[in-house]
């Protein structure tokens, strides 16, 4: 009987799901990060990113096309619908407690004005919020939430929550699958013998605009 040894630094590696869950687990983590509040340290970006790389095979486990770029099109719209949805719920859950949040009365912890300065932020920029959340880890997570507790009109949000998920699917997926033809192609470089890097070099993109801005604003705050 063979055992699966799980180390905590797999929970990280894309390609750990991809060969152990396949797409009805990644489905799950794209649902979860998107909408759970346990999601958050999941690997969004990276597992789209490499989900490309293997649509061919994930694709088979459901059915069987002999066309690549059909392959990974309906892999890529099923992982959408997982985002959008996990989104929903999101909103949801932050729209049921947002009324008693705002009843909440001041703590250490709770500051009332964060609500109403969040939900301000919304009324002007919720749109492209919702949108560029996607791009960025553990943001993405909470973004639907927060809309939901400020109560971020539900068309609205429904929009650009599919905005978002289109965009940001099909731009780590396509990426994925066609960087990955074109190095092997052109180069004779298997990005598959590769993907610690690559993971490495999506993780440090998609947080440097996170990083960056609380280090300016900590700056801003001592000046």
């Amino acid at each position: 009987m063979i055992e699966l040894v799980i180390q905590w630094k797999d929970f990280l590696n894309p390609e750990f799901y991809i060969q152990n869950g396949g797409l009805w687990l990644i489905l799950f983590i794209i649902f979860a990060e998107t909408g759970l509040f346990a999601g958050f340290f999941l690997p969004g970006d990276s597992l789209l990113f490499v989900a490309g790389i293997y649509s061919n095979e994930l694709a088979a486990e459901i059915f069987s096309l002999n066309n690549d770029f059909l392959n990974l099109l309906i892999i890529s719209v099923l992982i959408i619908f997982s985002g959008i949805i996990g989104n929903t719920v999101g909103y949801w859950f932050g729209a049921a407690s947002g009324p008693y949040l705002f009843k909440k009365e001041d703590s250490f912890l709770f500051k009332k004005k964060h609500l109403f300065a969040a939900k301000e932020f919304y009324d002007k920029y919720g749109g492209g919020a919702i949108v560029f959340a996607r791009f960025l880890p553990i943001i993405r997570t909470f973004a639907p939430i927060i809309a939901g507790i400020v109560r971020m009109d539900r068309h609205r949000f429904s929009f650009y929550n599919i905005l978002g998920c289109v965009a940001w699917v099909l731009s780590m997926m396509f990426g994925g699958h066609y960087l990955y033809k074109f190095f092997l192609v052109n180069f004779g470089f298997n990005l598959k013998e590769h993907l610690e890097v690559i993971i490495i070099i999506i993780i440090f993109i998609t947080t440097a605009p996170v990083l960056i801005k609380l280090i300016s604003s900590g700056r801003k705050k001592k000046s």
